[in-house]
């Protein structure tokens, strides 16, 4: 079961969005370096369509997407609920960072406008390094194709003269 352990309203998490991010806790992948560490221990609250439902609800108005902050544990479950919200509230674009290197298996990515994929490497650095191994995708679905457009690049610093 999933579970989250916070959620906040975000706006470099996803470029043009006014973002939802929502902790997910359980993380299995353990990255040396990993910002938030106390994702990797099992607590919180059970992340349902019911406390979804909630926190959509405490935000209408406010936010322009959800993105589901880890989940690597049960990849099926996060899949499931932006299923979900994509039915609940269309509107609301949905976004998954994950640090897995891809996709995992048997997860329709044209469930999500976004996906960050990739774990967290200290010697490539983070989104914001033009070297990093992380990867953030916008999902562009042309009919029953869907591609991933990569768009990391909208997260890199421009050197100042």
């Amino acid at each position: 079961m999933l579970k989250f352990v916070s959620y906040d309203i975000v706006f470099q998490e996803i470029p043009d969005e006014v973002t939802l991010a929502v902790n997910i806790s359980g993380c299995p992948n353990g990255c040396p370096g990993c910002h938030s560490p106390y994702l990797q221990q099992d607590g919180g609250r059970p992340l349902t369509c019911e406390a979804l439902e909630s926190l959509l609800e405490e935000y209408r108005g406010a936010i322009t997407c959800l993105c589901f902050m880890g989940g690597d544990g049960a990849p099926g479950e996060v899949a499931s609920l932006a299923g979900w919200l994509r039915e609940y509230d269309p509107q609301i674009r949905r976004a998954w960072y994950s640090g897995r290197s891809r996709l995992a298996e048997g997860v329709n990515p044209g469930l999500f406008d976004y996906l960050k994929l990739g774990p967290y490497k200290a010697e490539c650095g983070g989104l914001r390094s033009r070297t990093t191994n992380q990867r953030f995708y916008r999902i562009c679905a042309d009919g029953e194709e869907i591609r991933l457009e990569d768009q990391t690049a909208r997260f890199w610093l421009t050197e100042k003269s």
